[in-house]
C-alpha cells in the first residue's frame, strides 16, 4: 500500500500496518458510531498554533521568520516566547467555549496538539505546557456531554510540512527516519495509557501510526488519498473500532479557487454518495472542511505567503478582490452570508450521508468565514445544529 504525504510517497505493507491496529472484537465506544450523526467543531490554534487562527500571536513577536510553533520558540526569548503561550493557552479556549459548544447542538470536540506536549527532543525549540490544557478540556467536554477526539495533529519530523505540524519545512520528514516513527509510537502509547479509560469522554483518537484503547474510537486519516483507494482496506468484523477521517476544502488549488458559487454547492452536494458507499464499509467522518470557500484569510496559506483568489499566492491565477469575503462577519454582505448558509448546509447534508462531520474551526481572530463562533453570531451557523433553512439544497 501507498501511502501518500505531501509530495512523498511512502511504501508500506498493508498486514504491516493493519498489525498496528487494534483488534477489538468486544469494541463498545461510548458514542454510537454508524447510528448517531457526529457533529462537531476542532479547537483550531489552540494547542498547535497557527498563524492565520491568531495572527496577533505571531505579529507581536516582531519577528517575519516566526512562521509556526517551532520558530515561535527559537526566534524569540525563551522567557517571552511562555509567558506569550501560557496567556494564549488560558484565554483563546475556556469552559465557556465546550458550554457554548454544547447549547449549540454539538456532540464533539476535536483537540489537536502536537507530540511536544509530551516530549521535546534535543535541539528542538517547542515549549511545553499544552497536557495540562488538554486534561482541562477533557473535564469540561466530561461536564457538557461532549465526546472529545484527541487529535495527534504534528508528530516529530512533521509528517506533512505544513505549519499545523508544528513546523513547517520543504519536505516532511517524519516518514523518512526510524526514530520518528518510534518516537510517536511511544508518545500514543502515553496518550492512550491515559486517556484511554476516559473512553466515556474521550471517545477517539487520531493517531499516526499506532492502536489506541480498545473502547476508544480510533480516527485514521486518509493520507489525502480519495477514498476509493482504501476500499477493502479493513472492514469488520475482525477490525473494529477503526473510522476514516476525510477532509474536504474548496479552496487549496487554482481550479477549485476559481469557481462559481453555484460550483461550491454542486460540489459540496456530490460528495454525498461517495461518503455513503464507503460509510457502508468503514465508519466515515468528515473530521476537517468550512463553509468559506476561498483562502482570502490572511496567512491562511502560511505567514507570508498570499491567496490565490487574489492573485498574490505564487503560480495563482488571480479570481477576484478578497474585499468582503474575510475578515469580521458584521462586514459581510447580506448574500454573502447567505450563501455561507448555503454553503454550510449543502456540507452537512452531504457529510450525513455518511457517519457526521467536525467543522474547522471554532474560532478565529480575523477570518470569521472560517469561525463556527462567528457563524452563530452572525446567522450563517443555526442556534441548533439539526435546523436548516435550505432542506432541498441537495435534491
Amino acid at each position: 500500500m501507498m501511502v501518500r504525504v505531501r509530495g512523498s510517497t511512502l511504501s508500506v505493507s498493508a498486514s504491516a500496518l493493519l498489525a498496528c491496529l487494534p483488534v477489538a472484537l468486544a469494541f463498545s465506544p461510548s458514542f454510537p458510531y454508524g447510528t448517531e450523526k457526529v457533529r462537531g467543531v476542532s479547537l483550531g490554534g489552540w494547542l498547535v498554533l497557527e498563524s492565520w487562527i491568531t495572527p496577533s500571536l505571531f505579529d507581536d513577536a516582531g519577528n517575519t521568520g516566526i512562521v509556526d510553533e517551532w520558530t515561535f520558540g527559537a526566534l524569540q526569548d525563551g522567557s517571552t516566547a511562555q509567558q506569550a503561550l501560557i496567556a494564549h493557552w488560558d484565554s483563546w479556549i475556556t469552559e465557556a467555549d465546550f458550554a457554548a459548544i454544547a447549547a449549540a447542538n454539538l456532540n464533539h470536540v476535536r483537540v489537536p496538539i502536537g507530540y511536544w506536549a509530551w516530549e521535546v527532543g534535543p535541539g528542538e525549540p517547542y515549549i511545553q505546557g499544552q497536557l495540562a490544557y488538554l486534561r482541562k478540556a477533557v473535564d469540561w467536554a466530561s461536564a457538557y456531554g461532549l465526546k472529545l477526539i484527541i487529535d495527534l495533529h504534528g508528530v516529530p519530523g512533521s509528517q506533512n510540512g505544513f505549519d499545523n505540524s508544528g513546523h513547517r519545512i520543504s519536505q516532511p520528514q517524519w516518514q523518512s527516519n526510524q526514530t520518528n516513527i518510534h518516537r510517536t509510537n511511544s508518545i500514543l502509547k502515553r496518550i492512550a495509557s491515559e486517556f484511554g479509560p476516559q473512553y466515556q469522554t474521550v471517545a477517539a483518537i487520531t493517531p499516526i501510526n499506532e492502536a489506541s484503547s480498545p473502547n476508544t474510537l480510533e480516527l485514521i486519516h486518509d493520507a489525502f488519498e480519495p477514498l476509493d483507494h482504501w476500499n477493502g482496506w479493513q472492514q469488520p468484523p475482525k477490525y473494529q473500532g477503526v473510522a476514516m477521517d476525510t477532509h474536504i476544502y474548496h479552496m487549496f488549488s487554482n481550479t477549485r479557487a476559481s469557481w462559481t458559487r453555484s460550483q461550491h454547492i454542486s460540489y459540496a452536494c456530490g460528495q454525498g454518495g461517495n461518503l455513503q458507499n464507503f460509510n457502508d464499509q468503514l465508519f466515515t467522518i468528515v473530521g476537517e472542511w468550512t463553509p468559506a470557500v476561498t483562502d482570502c484569510a490572511t496567512y491562511l496559506n502560511g505567514r507570508g505567503v498570499g491567496a490565490r483568489y487574489d492573485g498574490t499566492h505564487v503560480g495563482s491565477l488571480r479570481v477576484g478582490s478578497c474585499a468582503g469575503l474575510t475578515g469580521s462577519g458584521a462586514s459581510f454582505s447580506p448574500s454573502y452570508k447567505t450563501f455561507l448558509r448555503q454553503s454550510w448546509e449543502a456540507q452537512v447534508t452531504a457529510y450525513e450521508k455518511a457517519s457526521g462531520w467536525i467543522m474547522w474551526t471554532w474560532k478565529t481572530e480575523r477570518a470569521d468565514e472560517w469561525s463556527y463562533q462567528a457563524g452563530l453570531r452572525y446567522g450563517w451557523i443555526p442556534a441548533n445544529s439539526t435546523a436548516r433553512q435550505f432542506p432541498g439544497i441537495c435534491g
